[in-house]
């Protein structure tokens, strides 16, 4: 079918070109002719990478690092068993790492008095009072066991064995916010305790509060077992409440006594 633009000459052609131009039509005019409803072609999917040898000199692959847990209660097992004497437990804790309580305290709580003592002490998490001066039993709760003791004749700043008293900690550092003490952090910390205690070497043992009955006899209930001796490395322990306890609950100062009085009393079995 023909139509009137098979008869236009060239310069018709032009004129028509130019008004298409001045109406905005920016290419009017291409190498090769293009049909709008073609689909473009895909592209090309990569080809697959040749997989590399593992004979010769090729590289072995990359396995990924897996960050193994590290064990804390073994770690606290080695370090313990390595300390040989009192100054070399307290620099064992003090670079101990494995432990998330010491990076919240203030001072590391070790110990005060005569480790030479008869009777050595062991109390429960540092409070407040010590964690800031990095020792145990003081302030309120300090002075009451102070008083005790000095009753049947002991006193921690005595320098006699006999009269001398030792006292720390079931813990070195102190829980945030006060919060009890998980489990794993008792299991992690108690080879430390257990070292202090055979190295101390105390003729009697006095276990205050429950998270030390806990550590060293593995069961709680202070006012359930106080009053009743226990065995701890081979050694008398006696259960009692502590005196934190005692401060808010001044009816069981009379168990408390009758406790001291046998603690007295076993010390004059013991040459």
């Amino acid at each position: 079918m023909e139509t009137h633009l098979d008869h236009i000459d060239f310069w018709d052609a032009h004129a028509l070109l130019d008004w298409q131009v001045e109406l905005g039509v920016s290419e009017p005019i291409g190498e090769h002719p293009v049909n709008r409803y073609d689909m473009p072609a895909a592209a090309p999917k990569p080809a697959p990478q040749a997989s590399v040898a593992t004979t010769g000199n090729a590289p072995p692959p990359v396995r990924p690092q897996v960050e193994t847990e590290v064990d804390g209660v073994g770690e606290a097992v080695v370090a313990a068993k390595s300390a040989g004497s009192l100054d070399a437990l307290r620099e064992a804790l003090a670079t101990f790492e494995h432990c998330a309580l010491k990076r919240g305290a203030h001072n590391l709580v070790f110990g005060d008095g005569n480790p030479q003592a008869r009777v050595m002490v062991i109390g429960e998490a540092p409070t407040r009072d010590e964690d800031r001066e990095g020792t145990p039993f003081v302030g309120r709760s300090g002075a009451l066991l102070d008083k005790m003791f000095g009753a049947i004749g002991l006193d921690r700043t005595s320098p006699d064995t006999q009269n001398g008293l030792y006292l720390v900690t079931a813990l070195p550092w102190r829980p945030p916010e006060n919060r009890d003490a998980t489990p794993d952090e008792i299991a992690m910390l108690t080879p430390f305790l257990i070292k202090h205690i055979e190295l101390a070497d105390p003729d009697i043992i006095v276990i205050m509060g429950n998270l030390a009955c806990q550590a060293l006899t593995g069961r709680a209930g202070i006012t359930r077992l106080r009053g009743t001796w226990q065995e701890v490395l081979g050694k008398p322990a006696m259960p009692m409440t502590h005196p934190a306890y005692l401060l808010r609950t001044p009816a069981a100062k009379r168990e408390a006594w009758a406790d001291l009085l046998e603690i007295q009393a076993r010390l004059r079995t013991i040459s």
